[in-house]
């Protein structure tokens, strides 16, 4: 039996997911609160408990999820436990990888959009199992490939030593824990030495510029010296159009159903990816015609002559992209874009930064933080520090007065950011337009 403590967990979910599709017996516990991410373990029948140390058996392999350490009541029991293997999620997802021709998505932002591309890509080549940071996971048996998402939060990504890996782009996040850029840019550049074969990055990215690459390497992008560029590049409201070449010769003409220069990166990067396992150009471009997108990143729902989008978006830049591709996606509609930060600290870093890129939206609206934020010590920070830097922005609450805020707009697209579970107010606002 696996027993994951925090099985609601982004990587835990579909790590969960894996062993379960590979046969073996998968059960887990968590808070009680409903997360999206539990879904994919419900129509497996996983069982989910809460918080028990009781729970706790003999014979138990207990894989730990990041978030958990004594101060939980099951950690506890199981390290107290000589019959209970215990090991943490990170250890666990390191030697798993190592059973498999391995791609780990490293980077900034899109980490995963381009793993689920990578896996669509991958799922009718070859035998293919892979773990997706929206709580998808796939496990099949005897696969040849394993893809993972694999984040720097705390250098867990330090952990593992992939055959590829692709760096989408570096921007300094969790600030937290790294302080400040170089030390950010640090980790990325340890985890490239840690590459077997190929580290796949975006060439044009200045930060991924700083670092000494050890490993052979791949960039891709839009300037003349990378290996892999696209050039003639359109944005259309039917998507993207561009030629790529790889090595100065035409590997071909793309027109794909995705938005915004962004994924247009991800794109590149998985074109890449392709051509290193020598997959052909035909097969390439009819997957990514086909590729569909992973849950919460840029999710549309139609109600009547209004948009609504959800998406992870909890960055400044990842704010930027968004709006961006909604401007080319919908040049018709005006957009209400709402967004609720999740980190005092990301907060507090980039209070300006967040006011900035909302102001490119017609209608910008921030939502406090949550309640279950984490305080951070030095910080003391609230949703009006930020929302001041906007002469346009207004802070909204998530309940009935602030649907009839959003009310007023009509034939827009509302777009509703955040890492935390602004998709229910999402919800509240479509459920309020369906009854007028």
């Amino acid at each position: 039996m696996y027993y994951f403590i925090g099985i609601k967990g982004s990587g835990m979910a579909p790590l969960a997911t894996i062993l379960y599709e590979l046969g073996n017996e998968v059960a887990g516990s968590d808070i009680d609160k409903y997360i999206f991410i539990e879904d994919e373990l419900r129509k497996r029948n996983i069982p989910i408990y809460s918080f028990n140390k009781d729970n706790i058996k003999d014979g138990y392999h207990v894989i730990i999820g990041n978030a958990f350490d004594e101060s939980n009541e099951e950690v506890k029991a199981a390290l107290e436990n000589p019959n209970v293997k215990c090991t943490r999620y990170y250890d666990f997802l390191a030697d798993f990888m190592e059973h498999y021709v391995s791609i780990a998505v490293a980077g900034t932002h899109g980490k995963t959009t381009t793993t689920g591309m990578a896996y669509h890509l991958f799922e009718d080549f070859d035998k293919t199992s892979v773990l997706i940071g929206d709580g998808t996971g796939h496990g099949q048996v005897g696969s040849k490939y394993f893809i993972s998402e694999t984040c720097e939060f705390q250098d867990h990504f330090l952990h593992y030593h992939p055959d590829y890996a692709i760096i989408n782009n570096i921007e300094l996040d969790h600030v937290d824990y790294f302080g400040n850029l170089e030390r950010y840019i640090q980790s990325f550049e340890q985890f490239a030495k840690q590459v077997k074969k190929t580290v796949i990055v975006w060439g044009d990215d200045p930060n991924i510029k700083k670092i000494h690459f050890e490993k052979h390497v791949l960039r891709f992008g839009l300037g003349e010296n990378n290996d892999v560029r696209a050039v003639n590049v359109l944005e259309t409201p039917q998507g993207l159009s561009f030629d790529v070449y790889i090595h100065q010769e035409l590997f071909g003409h793309f027109n794909i159903p995705l938005f915004g220069m962004h994924m247009l990166y991800n794109s590149l990067a998985i074109i890449t990816l392709g051509y290193l396992e020598d997959m052909s150009y035909d097969y390439i471009l009819s997957k990514l015609q086909t590729f569909k997108g992973t849950k919460r990143r840029y999710t549309v729902k139609t109600q009547g002559n209004n948009v609504f989008v959800d998406d992870y978006a909890h960055h400044p830049t990842a704010i930027r992209y968004v709006i961006e591709a909604t401007r080319v996606r919908y040049p018709g509609k005006k957009i209400v874009a709402i967004f609720q930060p999740d980190r005092f600290s990301r907060g507090a870093r980039f209070a300006k930064k967040f006011a900035q890129e909302m102001d490119k939206a017609d209608y910008p609206y921030f939502c406090p933080f949550p309640e279950n934020a984490k305080h951070e010590d030095g910080i003391d920070i609230d949703i009006y520090d930020i929302s001041k830097n906007s002469a346009r922005a207004k802070v909204i609450t998530e309940d009935e007065a602030g649907v009839k805020e959003l009310m007023q707009y009509d034939n827009c697209v509302f777009l509703f950011m955040s890492s935390k579970d602004i998709y229910k107010f999402e919800e509240m606002l479509i459920e309020a337009k369906k009854s007028i």
